[in-house]
């Protein structure tokens, strides 16, 4: 189904990141903070990973010296959730997730209360020391087990976008089982070039040439975190594979060799896990990945897809996917109860420059029957409201270009037989229930 949206649907969108304003956050916030004492704690737990010299970050938020020009600027991005980067919908579903590095309330109301009061620095002895970090290039996964470096590709300085396929070896002569996989571009210029890149193992033939295709591993999208699997699943890398990157690219201006790198840990050697985990593309307009989008000039559109497991499951990550023009999506499951019931588990923003994947908590993430229908529905914003809209007065569709547009979501799960499933909603309840008394 897909259907142009109305003015609230556009403010919807439009605000999808926007919380309770300052007034009821200073009602918890601490009365007169200082940078020293109250606000350097917190920026330099959640903030200065990126905000230092030499990041990703634009400014460096360290020194009282640094941050105090910004602080307006600040106030405004964590009042509205904007930083640090974690778009999902505070309002709707599930809430507790392995990955999650935003502000708590208590945090961003002394930050605001902070900013009102004018920013003072307090006494700079109070300051605590900045906290050392792993070098710039540190995995999300800590040190990996593999690192495969894949060959560069030089990106000119204009052009259409780029499509293609670039392999190396893994080096692996045996079957090993990943618990935890991450993407990376080496280096920011390469992250910019970077629109997405989809990991494959490929079997060769007697050779030694790829004989393409292969088992999908893993997807990058700008911004996106490391996958962490849940205790006792893993998905198989076979030995004696190729490693093949399927990328998309496009041009920014200047010339860039881009370079991509995969790091992976795994289950120790001759061990399996209890379940495979799969990673897949689902629930896309029309049912289909990419579908049919239809986005008129200058309005909003709305596109649902639909997906439906045949296996119980569980559910162990959610990951919107869109592109300029995305702004907001959720995920809601139709179990195959009577009467038919239905759950919005999670709803997030949009913004193309941070595929944010969530990683669910081990006890929180999504257990369904077999049967269960996922239904993902998106906003795509082509208006000028859309501050990352190229043309507003321009027509956009479906396609694999920037410029075009997709909607469906990316799912992380593994199966579950009927009396798997039910075990685990039984554990769940008596988990609660013991919490509750």
């Amino acid at each position: 189904m897909r259907t142009t949206q109305s003015l609230v649907a556009m403010l919807l969108c439009s605000a999808v990141l926007m919380l309770p304003g300052s007034a009821a956050a200073q009602a918890t916030g601490s009365e007169e903070p200082t940078f020293a004492s109250d606000v350097a704690p917190i920026l330099y737990e959640s903030c200065i990973k990126c905000h230092r010299t030499g990041q990703i970050a634009p400014m460096s938020l360290i020194t009282y010296q640094e941050v105090r020009p910004w602080a307006r600027s600040i106030k405004n991005k964590v009042e509205t959730r904007a930083m640090p980067p974690w778009h999902l919908d505070r309002r709707i579903g599930i809430q507790v997730f392995k990955n999650d590095p935003s502000l708590t309330d208590e945090q961003i109301a002394t930050i605001v209360t902070w900013v009102d009061n004018g920013a003072p620095q307090g006494n700079p002895a109070d300051t605590p020391t900045p906290p050392e970090f792993a070098p710039a290039d540190a995995w999300q996964i800590g040190e990996p087990d593999l690192v495969v470096r894949f060959p560069a590709y030089t990106v000119p300085d204009a052009g259409p976008d780029i499509f293609g396929n670039l392999l190396t070896e893994f080096g692996l002569d045996e079957d090993r089982y990943i618990t935890a996989i991450q993407t990376r571009p080496v280096g920011d210029s390469s992250r910019r070039v970077v629109h997405h890149a989809l990991s494959y193992a490929v079997e060769q033939n007697e050779e030694g040439e790829s004989m393409g295709g292969g088992l999908f591993l893993v997807e990058y999208a700008s911004g996106k975190q490391a996958e962490i699997y849940p205790p006792g699943s893993g998905l198989l890398l076979p030995g004696n594979t190729q490693a093949r990157l399927s990328f998309h690219l496009h041009s920014i201006g200047e010339e860039i060799d881009a370079a991509m790198e995969l790091g992976i840990n795994f289950l120790p050697k001759g061990t399996e896990p209890e379940f495979i985990r799969y990673s897949k593309q689902l629930g896309g307009s029309q049912g289909q990945i990419i579908g049919v989008l239809d986005i008129p000039a200058g309005e909003t559109t709305r596109s649902d897809g639909y997906t439906r497991f045949n296996k119980a499951a569980r559910i162990t990550m959610f990951q919107p996917h869109m592109h300029m023009l995305g702004r907001y999506q959720c995920i809601e499951f139709i179990y195959p109860t009577q009467p038919v019931r239905a759950e919005t588990v999670n709803c997030a923003g949009f913004d193309y420059n941070w595929h944010m994947n969530y990683n669910y908590a081990d006890d929180t993430a999504p257990l369904i029957p077999a049967g269960t229908i996922l239904h993902v529905t998106s906003w795509l914003d082509n208006s000028t409201n859309n501050r990352g809209n190229i043309d507003p007065s321009n027509w956009v569709g479906s396609g694999q270009r920037t410029i075009d547009e997709m909607a469906f979501a990316w799912i992380g799960w593994y199966d579950l037989t009927d009396e798997e499933y039910e075990a685990e909603v039984a554990a769940r309840q008596e988990s609660r229930q013991k919490a509750e008394n």
